[in-house]
């Protein structure tokens, strides 16, 4: 720990708050190791038990965690941190940011003609029928039924859904490894949060049966794109998951399908084999990042409680933005843009994962825009692929288990520089291993 800063207290919220404080003056930086147990305990004349209890609520919060006989150190990610991209070097190819390629979104510029533009008011703010009237037709397509509402994105949703039906210190459970900013959300909000292993087919459902035995009262999985491993729900596992939760009624389960009208694989839904879900489809993936706009579905309670729960906070999704996806969905040149991308961004993910099994290394990656690598030492392999000219992201913000591994983002990968990166990630990942 620096010098720079000393943690006080006597009372175990009294400790947490201290490092609580440094985490937010960025005295204690992501990464840093707090003092043993027993050594803070000794420093500041107070019992071991009281400075454990300091540490279990710091982790409850998401503010540390605890990697074995690494210790205790702050979180990468937290509600305390401010949250930035990873800058890249001058020179090295960006295979980190996991975020759509620019050069192939739609034009929003092109869709401002055909965006209806009023001044709106407090009383008719809310879901604009004429949305609500196309998602209708886009998720019966693909057998998804249920009420509809509108929010500010995937996370807004997730927030939303999960203080609609769960209280804080209530467990969910989340995919192994998982995306990182969802499991940050949960944490942040209080939380606990359990893990179920996934494999390239999905969730396992020995795992999410365990789980949700041992208390979860939540289940939040990926449809298709899932991040960080490229994994996409087969129809034989949704079949075995929808067995599972039909076993464990009363179980609150939101489904995340972001990558939706950019997959090249079918949907096969999980979520509404219990008897209170969610189904969420962003447009930030296909249509942009900063189309902070998400259509979701749901058990009639659920909506209602969802959207009650906006009407006396922000109120509702601008309507505006909500034109904007009216606009691109019923354009056909973005309509064709978005299928060019959904091919393109599949091409550039297979290419990768063909070249890696080259050299021996099987990855789970069919949709979406990363792949997961296990490597022996995962700081060495960013170091060594940093070196090489190649920015990958660390596995342990993905992992509730510390899995040594890295995500490799494909969204920018040029099909042809493929060969070249798997051999440096083979060179880079140490003994190859399974995926988990």
């Amino acid at each position: 720990m620096s010098v720079q800063y000393q943690i006080t207290g006597t009372a175990a919220s009294e400790i947490a708050s201290s490092v609580e404080s440094g985490v937010r003056s960025g005295r204690l930086a992501p990464g840093r190791t707090l003092p043993p147990v027993r050594k803070l305990a000794a420093d500041l004349g107070v019992a071991p038990g009281t400075v454990a209890s300091a540490y279990r609520r710091l982790r409850e919060r998401g503010v540390v965690e605890t990697g074995g006989r690494a210790g205790t150190f702050v979180r990468e990610r937290s509600s305390l941190t401010p949250t930035g991209m990873l800058t890249v070097p001058s020179g090295v190819l960006d295979l980190v940011s996991g975020e759509p390629d620019p050069g192939l979104l739609p034009d929003l510029n092109a869709l401002k003609p055909r965006v209806e533009i009023t001044h709106g008011n407090y009383r008719d703010g809310g879901p604009c029928p004429d949305l609500l009237d196309l998602a209708r037709e886009r998720f019966a397509a693909d057998g998804v039924h249920g009420e509809l509402t509108v929010t500010s994105g995937a996370l807004d949703a997730f927030e939303r859904g999960l203080a609609a039906r769960l209280e804080p210190g209530d467990t969910v459970a989340v995919e192994e490894p998982t995306w990182s900013n969802g499991r940050d959300l949960l944490l942040s909000a209080g939380y606990q949060v359990t893990p179920v292993a996934i494999d390239g087919d999905g969730p396992l459902p020995g795992e999410l049966d365990a789980a949700l035995a041992s208390g979860a009262r939540a289940f939040i999985l990926t449809s298709r794109g899932q991040n960080p491993t490229g994994a996409a729900v087969s129809a034989e596992r949704a079949a075995a998951l929808r067995a599972v939760l039909a076993a464990h009624r009363g179980v609150f389960v939101i489904e995340d399908d972001h990558w939706a009208e950019l997959s090249q694989v079918p949907l096969h839904l999980v979520a509404d084999a219990a008897d209170r879900w969610m189904f969420v489809r962003s447009a930030s993936k296909p249509y942009g990042p900063d189309l902070r706009c998400a259509v979701v579905a749901a058990d009639p309670d659920t909506k209602a409680r969802v959207q009650g729960r906006m009407a006396i906070g922000h109120g509702w999704v601008s309507c505006i933005l909500q034109h904007f996806v009216i606009a691109a969905w019923t354009d056909d040149a973005a309509g064709a843009r978005v299928a060019h991308a959904g091919r393109v961004y599949a091409e550039r993910q297979g290419a990768l994962r063909e070249s890696l099994a080259e050299h021996g290394i099987d990855v789970w990656g069919r949709s979406g825009l990363n792949v997961w690598i296990p490597v022996a030492d995962e700081t060495a392999a960013v170091v060594a692929l940093r070196d090489a000219g190649y920015a990958v992201s660390p596995g342990r913000g993905f992992s509730f288990h510390g899995a040594q591994s890295i995500r490799v983002s494909t969204a920018r990968l040029a099909p042809e520089l493929a060969p070249k990166v798997a051999a440096a990630i083979a060179s880079a990942s140490g003994p190859a291993s399974p995926p988990i």
